[in-house]
């Protein structure tokens, strides 16, 4: 059974309570976020694994556009619904937002370009920019996934959901599988697809009749016990995951 065709989709939270309500939310700080950005975040849960894999475009504090895939949107609906009840805010509907490529960066545009979401895969997988789906929530703690590198974390802002646990691996230990990149050939892994023990496919995408490049959570040990060749991440992604000292 082939993977569902991957979209994203997009909606805007408007409010005097939209900056505060998505501080409690995400784990990054989004009074830090610009206009001229699509930063990545997510949203966890209470065992510190990402629900919702989002990206924040800021205008103002009470003007904040939201990205996610599309596959995640109506849960996305029913968590705003759930906790955002009692806030002074106004989710506005949701519409697709397209895949593009800028400066050689996996981004978007509000209208349909040449880039097409084979080629934003592509880039996304090159560039260490993992993205959450339906297969893939509850999977991942934001550190596995390098998001921290990637700015998409923020250990110093007030409590969100699952921060305690999100912040005491960082603080106290690092996780014991992260975000590699690598090729393989055969049949291109499905996300959250166990590869191999203690390896994760997070996002896969083929690059020839019988080749395939993947972003996985694997123990290092692990992938060369499993034939897989190793490729690079950017500079900022290839450092250890842990806390610096």
């Amino acid at each position: 059974m082939s993977a569902p065709t991957l979209s994203f989709s997009t909606l805007t939270l408007t409010g005097i309570d939209t900056e505060k309500f998505l501080q409690g939310q995400v784990t990054v700080d989004v009074t830090h976020i610009s206009a001229h950005e699509f930063r990545p975040t997510a949203i966890c849960d209470l065992k510190g694994r990402i629900a919702f894999g989002l990206w924040l475009t800021r205008h103002s504090a009470e003007h904040i556009d939201i990205v996610i895939a599309t596959d995640l949107l109506d849960n996305f609906k029913a968590h705003i619904r759930k906790y955002g009840a009692f806030s002074k805010m106004s989710a506005s509907d949701s519409h697709s937002i397209f895949p593009a490529i800028v400066d050689g960066l996996a981004v978007f545009q509000a209208d349909e370009t040449a880039t097409t979401i084979i080629e934003w895969q592509k880039t996304a997988i090159a560039t260490g920019a993992a993205w959450i789906t339906a297969s893939t929530a509850g999977l991942f703690q934001p550190q596995e996934i390098r998001l921290h590198q990637r700015e998409g974390v923020n250990y110093d802002k007030g409590c969100y959901l699952g921060q305690e646990i999100v912040a005491r691996l960082y603080f106290r230990a690092k996780p014991k599988a992260w975000l590699h990149r690598v090729e393989g050939s055969g049949v291109v892994p499905q996300a959250g697809q166990s590869i191999a023990p203690n390896i994760t496919a997070v996002n896969a995408v083929a690059t020839s009749d019988d080749g395939w490049e993947a972003l996985v959570v694997a123990k290092p040990e692990a992938l060369g016990e499993a034939g897989l060749v190793i490729l690079d991440l950017p500079e900022a992604l290839s450092g250890d995951v842990g806390r610096s000292a």
